[in-house]
């Protein structure tokens, strides 16, 4: 059993002038797990979720700095008189973002890893290695470098070492943020078969309809608090409009309503981004994109979707220039740009966000991205704080980007994004660790730049997200693209086909 007795925790924060500050995780808050049940924690972005799941792991207070007031028992023993070889012993851990808990090079290896500091026999390590590949499908993955893979294989990698080490208790992070929907039903037949080995799981999401019929309870946070503790006969009574009134994303997917309130494809000559005989290949020359013949229309919001895998992070990568080994060409509205063209005109948010946050602040973060320089430092100021305010991070002006939730740092990347003066926008999983409301303020915002003339390309697995903004769709696989149409009441039913709705 899992207890919180009268538990609050404040987070230790500093800001930019170094100021300390106090950020409530949670708040009294009192809380029992049984032994084999499964808890799904839900609610806004911030709201409290990230901090149970390390209050139970152990990394509260034993890395995140802060005032830990109260009780927290496993088993009954009290986590104050454990250490933290003591809880891993217990607890197993994925995180929102996988890389954060690698150790190793080798897929393999780490895989194997926790268990070996575990100090679990070596043939029986090998043997449990070979059967989680097999039940998660993820012989592929075995013994290759992990920089090569995406987020998606990432996570999977990580539920793999978790599978293998075998604890009675698992918390999860968002661990579908990156995931695709088929590798979705791949995570979710790994939780079904812990559920019936009778592990108590405890998941911290945003993505909630893969989780209904799992879930035995689902706690709604909010502040810190708890809000809703609903059983699992409340949670299937839940409708679409019952999750939104909450806040929370739908538990399915078949029910939210699509709304084509775009305007309609301008097939203006010249105004496409265009693809000629393009081809591009890692050294490897496992990993390729081939592109003979595309044309799509700018000033759209273009989604981009496939499997974990597919090519979408290299086709963008190209796209705006990273990637510089390409044959063929790509137009823009009639001018082939250069790899250097490219660089100039496209701004993109990459899926680790932490790649790409360098300043002290959140304010100066998205003041970053202002290249213009004609306008001077008062009106980007002005102009960095109405974007921050559209997205809910006014109140973050001054606290240091690492100090943000998941959810708080994708939001300040977009923010950073919106805030360029570049004419091609990409978004590589905008809607990773995103609320639902939160989900809403950047598919509007997105709508804003596709309105005053960007042309935007999302690398998205979010269905929701795609009804939601998105006019258009190119389909990829295995490194091509498969399919390219505009979104419609007639072509929703192939887009649901393709990412296995239907």
């Amino acid at each position: 059993m899992i207890e919180f007795k009268d538990v609050t925790f404040k987070y230790n924060i500093t800001d930019a002038e170094g100021n300390k500050k106090d950020a409530v995780g949670v708040k009294d808050l009192n809380l029992k797990i049984n032994d084999g049940e499964f808890v799904v924690l839900t609610g806004f972005s911030g709201c409290g979720k990230t901090t149970i799941i390390r209050l139970i792991n152990g990394l509260i207070p034993k890395f995140y700095n802060g005032e830990l007031t109260g009780e927290i028992y496993l088993d009954g023993k009290n986590t104050k008189e454990m250490t933290i070889y003591d809880v891993s012993e217990k607890v197993g851990s994925v995180f929102q973002n996988p890389r954060s808990q690698f150790f190793n090079v080798n897929t393999t290896d780490e895989i194997a890893f926790a268990a070996e500091n575990q100090c679990i026999d070596p043939e029986i390590i090998k043997s449990k290695i070979i059967d989680t590949a097999y039940s998660m499908h993820i012989k592929s993955l075995l013994d290759r470098n992990i920089f090569d893979l995406s987020g998606g294989e990432k996570q999977m990698v990580a539920c793999a070492g978790i599978d293998v080490l075998s604890p009675q208790i698992i918390v999860l992070d968002e661990p579908s943020s990156n995931l695709d929907h088929r590798a979705i039903k791949r995570l979710k037949n790994i939780l079904e078969e812990w559920k019936k080995q009778g592990k108590t799981i405890v998941i911290a999401e945003h993505r909630l309809f893969f989780l209904k019929d799992l879930a035995d309870r689902m706690i709604v946070m909010e502040k810190g608090e708890i809000i809703k503790d609903l059983n699992k006969e409340e949670i299937s009574l839940l409708k679409y409009k019952d999750c939104e009134d909450l806040g929370l994303r739908a538990l399915s997917l078949e029910d939210i309503p699509f709304e084509n309130d775009f305007r309609p494809m301008q097939n203006e000559p010249g105004n496409q981004l265009e693809f000629k005989d393009f081809f591009f290949s890692y050294k490897d020359k496992k990993h390729s994109v081939s592109v003979p013949d595309l044309s799509i229309p700018c000033n759209d919001v273009i989604a981009i979707i496939g499997h974990n895998g597919a090519g979408k992070s290299t086709l963008v990568r190209n796209i705006c220039g990273l990637e510089k080994r390409n044959k063929g060409s790509i137009v823009y509205k009639g001018k082939k740009l250069s790899n250097s063209e490219r660089l100039r005109n496209c701004y993109m948010i990459m899926q680790d966000v932490n790649h790409q946050l360098f300043t002290e602040s959140v304010l100066d973060e998205v003041m970053l991205s202002m290249t213009d320089r004609k306008t001077d430092k008062e009106e980007k100021e002005a102009k960095a704080k109405d974007i921050l305010d559209k997205l809910s991070l006014s109140n973050y002006c001054d606290v240091h980007p690492m100090a943000l939730s998941g959810g708080q740092k994708q939001r300040t990347a977009i923010a950073s994004g919106i805030a360029s003066s570049k004419p091609i926008i990409i978004f590589d999983e905008p809607t990773s660790g995103l609320d639902l409301n939160h989900m809403y303020l950047v598919a509007d915002l997105i709508k804003e730049l596709k309105r005053i003339g960007k042309t935007v390309l999302i690398i998205t697995h979010d269905y929701e997200f795609i009804l939601k903004c998105c006019d258009y769709v190119i389909q990829m696989d295995n490194g091509s693209v498969v399919d390219s149409y505009r979104i419609d009441s007639t072509s929703v039913d192939g887009l649901k086909k393709f990412i296995e709705l239907k």
